[in-house]
């Protein structure tokens, strides 16, 4: 029988790290050698799952330089599992790109289900989860009004990721672009311990939190037009 030469894609918990499937960790220890964002934080999860694969940095800072190897890795017969810090790979993350390769090259992807940070923030939400638009980090400078105008007239609930240090700002830019009143919801640390659903219109919520100090992995669902 001949083995079917195929990056694995496997997602690892955005918090809690018992969120994880069976089949992962078994994915993972069948690896040849696991790809990962931060070497540091991924060394956690292999620990507490006693998974002996050796790590190897691939991030968006060495992605371009390094995927050809990696992908002739996989012609060779390497077992390879791509993992980010947390969440699935390609989502916000490191990943498109070895994927898109890989698929030129005849391998097979075989992205395994598990945690994103995007389906239970919008089912948190409250809002309308039948119809939905995936915008992740918006741009900082360029491109980014446009981007914020364009959430006026969109009918489908938005999700977006954003940081902690520029949620405040971010909320601002929705309330003159798309009104006070219109509903959101922000979930942030999901599955950690201090894990947080807020709800309110735009105005109540940049009222809640104007002036304090804001941590964590956020999450912002804005409600359809």
């Amino acid at each position: 029988m001949i083995d079917i030469l195929t990056l694995n894609i496997v997602p690892t918990p955005i918090g809690n790290l018992e969120d994880i499937t069976f089949r992962s960790v078994k994915t993972l220890k069948n690896s040849d050698y696991i790809l990962c964002e931060d070497t540091r934080v991924s060394k956690k999860l292999l620990l507490k799952y006693d998974i002996e694969v050796p790590l190897v940095s691939f991030h968006s800072f060495n992605e371009h330089k390094t995927v050809n190897k990696h992908i002739n890795q996989i012609l060779s017969g390497k077992k390879i599992s791509l993992i980010s810090d947390a969440g699935t790979p390609s989502i916000s993350d490191p990943g498109f790109l070895i994927v898109r390769e890989s698929i030129k090259k005849g391998i097979e992807i075989n992205c395994l289900p598990g945690p994103t940070a995007l389906v239970p923030a919008l089912v948190n939400s409250g809002l309308s989860s039948e119809r939905f638009v995936f915008e992740g980090f918006i741009p900082s400078k360029k491109g980014r009004t446009k981007r914020l105008k364009s959430f006026k007239e969109e009918t489908r609930s938005i999700i977006l990721y954003e940081s902690p240090k520029r949620l405040i700002k971010l909320l601002k830019e929705l309330q003159e672009v798309i009104g006070e009143d219109r509903k959101i919801s922000i979930s942030r640390e999901i599955s950690k311990l201090y894990q947080e659903n807020l709800r309110g219109t735009l105005s109540e919520l940049i009222n809640k939190l104007d002036n304090k100090t804001i941590k964590g992995e956020i999450v912002v669902i804005i409600d359809g037009k």
